[in-house]
């Protein structure tokens, strides 16, 4: 990790049980919810697997009609 990561981690536990509660609800909320910079990254990341996986024969094509029927005997 970085000197300036290591310094935020020791003055936040410097905070005391109240502070470092408040401090690690935000971080884990701002786990939960993206910005949209971060979405559209991992959205793009996410495709860039998918179609890589494609091209390397790791997964194959499926139709629409065959997607959707795996997702309702799954949801049923």
């Amino acid at each position: 990790m970085s000197r300036h990561f290591d310094d935020i981690e020791a003055e936040a536990l410097r905070l005391d049980l109240q502070g470092r509660a408040q401090l690690a609800e935000k971080l884990l909320l701002s786990l939960d919810a993206p910005s949209d910079e971060e979405n559209l990254r991992l959205w793009v990341d996410e495709a860039e697997r998918r179609l890589r996986e494609l091209r390397d024969g790791k997964a194959r094509e499926i139709s629409s009609d065959e997607a959707l029927r795996k997702a309702r005997a799954a949801l049923s």
